[in-house]
Parts: C-alpha cells; structure tokens; sequence
C-alpha cells in the first residue's frame, strides 16, 4: 500500500526530469509533401504546379491565392515567394499503373498504402513518394528521377 510512514521518496520520484523532444515521423512528412498541396493542405489533383523550391501546389489554390490580395489575410509561408503564375511550371506527371487510389471506390475498408505513389518516373520507373529524387525541366514541365537525368546526361526533353 505505501505511504504508511515506512517509505521514503527517491528523488525520481519526485522530480520530473526534462520532456523528450517529439520527433517527426519521416513517413508522415514525406506523404505530406508529395500527396497534398504545399498551400492548401488539400491532396494533389491535376493540374499540378511546382516553384523553383521543389513543392507542389494544384494550380487552382495558387491561382485564389494570387487573386487575393485582401490585407486581412497574411500571405503563406509556403508560396510568399511566388509573385506571379510565371514563377511555376505546369508539371506533365506519368501515371503508375500500379496506383489504385481514385479508381476504386472507398468505403473506409480499404487500407491506404501510402508507399505506392501515384505518379512514376517515365524512364526508370521510379515512383515519386519521396525516397528518390526527382527533377523537371522548366520549359517543359516533365519530371523525371534525378537516376534518370544522370544515366541519360541530356537537357533535353525525354518524352
């Protein structure tokens, strides 16, 4: 039972030591940044748009967000450096066949891998979840895999 004048207290009893940093998952970070719009938080939907920093916005979020210009609202940490729709490219991304997500419907039985990515690397077959790098040519827009643009050493356009 305790606590009957026959215990004594240690100090970790006592003293609570410091809190343990929360970390980050990198999953849940790199689903974040590959499957919903840097600007508003919402899943990624053709057309997509990228700034020269790499994030992905859907052109339809960017484009009310530059429309409005209203001083109540704060611009975004995520596209504060985007002045113009001329700061993004249009990015023509290749489907992966082996992607189900918006083809089947969902009915909350259904386990959501989050491993398989919804678009893939035209040339290697790369899937674009975040574990390879990924580049896009600015005049054209096409992404390949960073593997792809070094195994073929050209900056011209692969499709």
């Amino acid at each position: 039972m305790g606590c009957d004048g026959g215990t004594i207290p240690k100090r970790h009893e006592l003293v609570k030591g410091p809190r343990k940093v929360e970390k980050v998952d990198k999953n849940a970070e790199l689903v974040a940044r590959w499957y919903y719009c840097a600007l508003s938080q919402e899943k990624l939907r053709r057309p997509i748009v990228a700034c020269e920093l790499g994030r992905l916005y859907n052109k339809d979020a960017l484009i009310e967000f530059l429309l409005d210009k209203s001083a109540d609202k704060t611009p975004m940490e995520a596209a504060s450096h985007i002045k113009s729709i001329k700061n993004v490219t249009e990015l023509n991304l290749a489907d992966n066949p082996a992607w189900s997500g918006d083809k089947e419907s969902i009915k909350g039985d259904k386990y959501d891998d989050i491993q398989s990515a919804r678009f893939i690397c035209p040339v290697v077959g790369l899937e674009m979840n975040g574990r390879h790098r990924f580049c896009f040519l600015r005049n054209c827009g096409c992404v390949f895999s960073e593997r792809a643009l070094k195994e073929i050493k050209s900056e011209v356009c692969h499709k």
